[in-house]
């Protein structure tokens, strides 16, 4: 629909366009006049659109529509999700885990085809990222793992920048690089870790976001590169959580499953974690 057509968008197409620049613009303010010059409406109409979008979402526990005031402000969109899906989503994730087919030599767990899964790294990016909205980060921190998806999603759905720590410093494209070493808790052994100077700006709120945690010693070694830029570590998301691991190394993390080893019969031990609660 084009031209002079513009102006007969009936409210049914006012609504789904709106909700639709909405929840692809998560966390993003959005002035009003964008919508009043796109559909050729006052702005009064638009007004009382964004209210029947507002209800609906809050409805559908889909999220909800702030307003910001002020001369740049207009409205934006939260992530958001209810608990009964939540919970769903995760037994649903459990089971899949659970899966005996899953365990491979050294008793490991086949986790790719999971964690490169668009849906369900969706519905577990918009589960992490309603928990770490009301910190107010700036970017989310992750390293290059099998986690990069998850994060990505989690960035996305909070409107901020995702970025990538290294493991090792070998790129030599991106300018300086800031290097640390840190201890690995579960084998013990020294390791390192790099990020780009230009990819972090100082005093910035950062979350970290990782497909498992084992004893947390990748966690402390974010925490201590954050520190290089005078930056610091508001909140940590997990998918897994290896709850067999006798000594955790940092505390307060949401996790979305639970792993306890694989039992004597040979069956992987997962359950939903405890989200509100750590």
């Amino acid at each position: 629909m084009c031209g002079d057509n513009v102006s007969k968008f009936s409210r049914n197409n006012r609504i789904s366009a709106i909700t639709k620049i909405l929840m692809d613009n998560p966390n993003k303010v959005i002035n009003l006049n964008t919508f009043t010059e796109m559909l050729k409406v006052a702005k009064s109409t638009i007004s009382e659109d964004v209210v029947m979008v507002r209800q609906t979402l809050a409805l559908l526990e889909m999220g909800r529509v702030e307003t910001v005031s002020g001369a740049s402000g207009g409205i934006k969109y939260i992530v958001n999700i209810g608990q009964e899906e939540t919970e769903r989503f995760i037994e649903e994730l459990c089971a899949a885990m659970s899966d005996s087919s899953r365990i491979i030599p050294g008793n490991y767990i086949y986790m790719s085809d999971i964690m490169y899964n668009p849906e369900i790294i969706n519905k577990a990016g918009i589960i992490l990222a309603s928990r770490f909205i009301d910190a107010n980060p700036d970017y989310v921190v992750t390293v290059e793992t099998k986690g990069i998806p998850l994060a990505y999603e989690v960035a996305k759905k909070l409107g901020i920048q995702l970025v990538i720590v290294r493991r090792h410093n070998n790129n030599f494209t991106e300018g300086p690089i800031v290097t640390i070493n840190y201890v690995s808790g579960t084998s013990g052994r020294i390791q390192n870790m790099s990020l780009p100077k230009r990819a972090l700006k100082k005093a910035s709120r950062c979350i970290f976001i990782d497909d498992f945690m084992k004893a947390g010693g990748t966690t402390l070694g974010i925490i201590d590169l954050l520190k290089e830029f005078e930056s610091e570590l508001v909140g940590i998301g997990v998918l897994v959580d290896n709850v067999d691991t006798p000594k955790k190394l940092v505390s307060k993390y949401i996790s979305l499953v639970e792993f306890s080893g694989i039992d004597d019969g040979n069956q992987v031990k997962v359950s939903p974690a405890k989200l509100y609660k750590r």
